[in-house]
């Protein structure tokens, strides 16, 4: 691969993210431009109301970086370790699993906090995870793609189930946990990037540190094992940091979709399918989408707003489509 169009492709995403970022604190139910930006930092610069809306969309917009790269990483991390290449925490019915964990959290222990929230989608998401790869790896054929993603569709639809069965007897719970489950950033706060924030640090570094060993994992188990390489730790350790940083956004911002499955595609098709080269443009990548599918949700939603998690969903549906139609499904 050209180390030129290499160099380009982090011109062009980091100027992309320049520019959601942009719109992400100057655009919603009220814009406000450049000087009220410098009104946050400078005294008196901007009228006080147009400097709050910048405050309050300062920690909305950070979350949202971290939140897009950690399930653009995801992605990227569970479609190397399945060798699938329409593995993706939705698809594989996590995303569900995370959410039976908080809702049960929420009705039978009244949960309330962020990191017990964060602690029982993790363990929601990796029990889920366990689940659909033992499922799909019944029989003589073992977990094929098209086998992963039929055992995760049908997690996903009993574990569903269950949520509505525990949910919708509680009227509060009901209420509490039906915003969440539609996947947003718009609530996010500075206490929540706190909480957050070790999870994703831990995630990223088992996910980059592993890169070497997930190249030679593409190649194949035996190419890998003559290589050197544990495959079956490093199948582990991908996938506990996969749904480590899933569970963690999930926990905080509710389910938000398809973002795993399209970034490290897009990306594949620009830079080729080394994971040296996929892994940090899928983590700028999924932060644009993320970001730029918040401020769509905001202008499109006026004067109230769509949640990020719909618009995610609008844009992932077609390129899924997509996916299944060019994609060759044996494996990556």
């Amino acid at each position: 691969m050209d180390k030129k169009r290499i160099v380009l492709a982090y011109i062009v995403i980091f100027l992309l993210l320049f520019i959601c970022v942009a719109l992400s604190v100057t655009c919603g139910v009220r814009d406000v431009g450049i000087k009220s930006i410098i009104g946050a930092f400078v005294p008196n610069a901007a009228p006080k109301i147009e400097v709050n809306i910048v405050l309050a969309r300062i920690p909305r917009t950070v979350f949202g970086i971290l939140a897009g790269a950690a399930l653009g990483i995801s992605g990227q991390l569970m479609q190397s370790v399945t060798r699938n290449p329409i593995a993706d925490p939705s698809i594989l019915g996590v995303n569900t699993g995370a959410s039976l964990a908080v809702v049960c959290g929420i009705t039978f222990f009244n949960i309330q906090n962020g990191n017990q929230y964060i602690w029982l989608a993790f363990a929601g998401a990796i029990i889920t995870a366990v689940l659909v790869y033992g499922l799909a790896s019944m029989g003589r054929e073992g977990a094929t793609p098209i086998r992963l993603a039929l055992a995760g569709a049908a997690a996903s639809t009993a574990l569903q189930s269950l949520v509505n069965t525990v949910m919708l007897p509680n009227t509060q719970v009901m209420d509490q946990f039906r915003f969440w489950q539609v996947g947003s950033i718009s609530g996010a706060t500075w206490e929540d990037i706190r909480l957050m924030l070790p999870y994703i640090i831990v995630g990223f570094a088992i996910a980059f540190l592993l890169m070497p060993s997930l190249n030679a994992l593409a190649l194949g188990d035996d190419v890998a094992t003559g290589l050197g390489v544990n495959v079956t730790a490093v199948r582990m350790l991908a996938a506990v940091a996969g749904v480590l940083l899933c569970a963690s956004v999930t926990a905080l911002a509710g389910p938000i979709s398809f973002i795993g499955l399209m970034v490290p595609h897009v990306i594949r098709a620009f830079t080729g399918p080394e994971i040296k080269r996929v892994m940090p443009l899928s983590a700028l990548t999924g932060a644009c989408i993320l970001l730029i599918s918040d401020v769509l949700g905001r202008l499109l939603g006026r004067p109230g707003e769509l949640e990020s998690g719909i618009i995610t969903a609008l844009i992932g549906g077609p390129v899924f489509i997509l996916i299944i139609r060019k994609v060759k499904v044996h494996s990556l």
